[in-house]
């Protein structure tokens, strides 16, 4: 029988604390968790599947071996360390569902793939499952993958690829089971992870609580019934809880390993489709207030995530967003006991697309102030921060539009608008405005914590000034000194620097070389 064991195959990168980055089996990540800091997975997608698997088996472990804890349990293990005998007995009691190839149970896979009528005599390339290659009619640059002569990849790379896929694939056609399928948990999704020193105390962190109604239970993939066809063809179902999210068959997928052990090819179909659950969304999910309802927070295009910081933020809800659940079981736990360091790091990783067409992946690391996770006084004054920046962005880009369209030599008004609203939007005005306000961020959220609210706000207000100045630069350089151009500016520059004086006139005094009109003197 074919067998890779992931409780003692090498297939989780992991930093340890020496520095040196290994590859473990999930028993080892768990025998010898004071020894690794984090995981070292290279891609964003890889990193928070691995994450929500390793979730998955702490929760159930410890819901087998202690039935309910509270959130004094966890800040304990969070100090101490997870009872790593009641994970490994729980690994142990599942071992043969962990099998990479087993015949029955492919951990993660449909092994009903291997006998139905739909797949049995087709099948794909390994890319398939591969978000960043080539595979049927989904080009990727850079990569020249060939569906009729694909490559071979080890068992430790296939599990990795897995785990990301079944949690990032976007929704579209199957054909296979059903016409089309429903999207991954984590679908065009920012995911939050909250993290901590070692990887033991992230995963405390992240911790959801035991289920409360004991009459559903929320089970991993591993511990449920083989799927059949009729599964994979049935209508869309609520997820039952995190574990269930974490662990989800999005697609069925059936490895096939070659002679030599590696995989090249796969069976492949449609999965248990998920339906979207507006009461119970995804734990590592954050929503912001769009023009409809609430919108999931992904990476769209160049915009800066500092942007959307308040959508992370428990305290408030973001002003009729939702945070990630994930962030207030961090919160919970720094509020039952001081942790010693009042900055709670946090990574947003994930992987962007636009209907089934992938764009993007892309991980962060936010460093949030203490206070921004528990005191609802401070989220609002940092709320007012990111709202400022946004409208002044907006008055400054107005103006600047009317400019550019003005001084353009033909055309009608409303046309001439038209194109100069273009111009604007694809040039590097607005990356060059956020990023250069990003920079004294830090050091702002750090003024925050420490409860020096007036001076983060001068800090905030005199930087938002300065790059407002920068942009007016930048827009008469790129207007060039044409009679037109130059009448132009003129005549649109108090509107400009009005704005800023508009938009900030709550935050601060106008400082030290900046004159009455707002601009900014060396």
């Amino acid at each position: 029988m074919d067998h890779f064991s992931l409780l003692e195959q090498r297939w989780i990168p992991v930093r340890l604390t020496s520095g040196e980055v290994v590859s473990l089996g999930l028993l080892d990540v768990f025998r010898r968790q004071s020894d690794i800091a984090a995981l070292a997975c290279s891609r964003p997608p890889t990193m928070v599947g691995v994450i929500r698997l390793l979730l998955a088996i702490v929760h159930r472990a410890l819901s087998c071996s202690s039935g309910r804890w509270t959130v004094r349990d966890r800040f304990n293990w969070h100090r101490d360390g997870l009872p790593a005998d009641a994970i490994v007995l729980y690994l142990e009691k599942w071992r043969s569902r962990f099998n990479l190839f087993d015949p029955d149970f492919p951990f993660m896979q449909v092994a009903v793939l291997s006998q139905a009528e739909e797949t049995r005599d087709k099948v794909k390339p390994w890319t398939q499952i591969d978000l960043a290659s080539a595979s049927g009619n989904t080009p990727i640059v850079f990569d020249h993958a060939c569906d009729l002569m694909p490559t071979t990849i080890t068992p430790a790379d296939a599990v990795n690829l897995l785990l990301e896929y079944q949690s990032f694939v976007p929704g579209g056609l199957v054909k296979v089971f059903r016409s089309s399928d429903k999207a991954g948990p984590l679908a065009n999704t920012a995911a939050v992870i909250p993290v901590g020193p070692m990887l033991w105390q992230t995963l405390c962190l992240n911790l959801h609580a035991p289920a409360v109604d004991r009459a559903i239970d929320d089970l991993p993939c591993w511990e449920r019934l083989a799927l059949t066809t009729k599964d994979l063809a049935a209508a869309p179902t609520l997820a039952t809880g995190p574990n269930d999210r974490y662990t989800h068959v999005s697609r069925s997928v059936l490895l096939l390993r070659e002679p030599d052990g590696l995989v090249r090819w796969l069976r492949f179909g449609a999965g248990v489709a998920l339906d979207e659950d507006v009461q119970a969304p995804d734990p590592m999910a954050a929503y912001r207030k769009g023009a409809l309802g609430l919108v999931r927070l992904t990476f769209t295009g160049g915009r800066a995530l500092w942007r959307d910081l308040p959508a992370l933020l428990p305290a408030v809800g973001a002003e009729g967003g939702k945070a990630p659940s994930v962030l207030e079981y961090a919160a919970t736990l720094r509020a039952e006991a001081p942790m010693g360091n009042p900055y709670q790091p946090v990574w947003v990783a994930g992987l962007a697309s636009d209907q089934a067409k992938l764009l993007r992946w892309r991980l962060e690391q936010i460093i949030l102030p203490e206070k921004l996770l528990l005191s609802e006084a401070d989220v609002r004054d940092f709320l007012d921060f990111v709202q400022v920046a946004d409208a002044l962005y907006g008055a400054l880009r107005s103006v600047a539009v009317r400019l550019i369209g003005n001084a353009m030599p033909k055309g009608e008004p409303r046309e001439r608008q038209a194109v100069a609203r273009q111009r604007f939007d694809v040039g590097q005005y607005a990356a060059g405005f956020f990023s250069t306000v990003e920079r004294s961020l830090p050091r702002v959220l750090r003024l925050l914590q420490e409860g020096f609210v007036d001076e983060a706000r001068t800090t905030w207000g005199n930087t938002l000034r300065q790059t407002g100045q920068h942009m007016w630069n930048v827009l008469q350089k790129n207007q060039g000194f044409t009679p037109n151009a130059l009448r132009e500016q003129a005549r649109q520059a108090p509107y400009f620097f009005s704005a800023i004086r508009r938009q900030l006139r709550d935050f601060a005094p106008v400082s030290p070389g900046v004159d009455q009109q707002g601009r900014v003197h060396e």
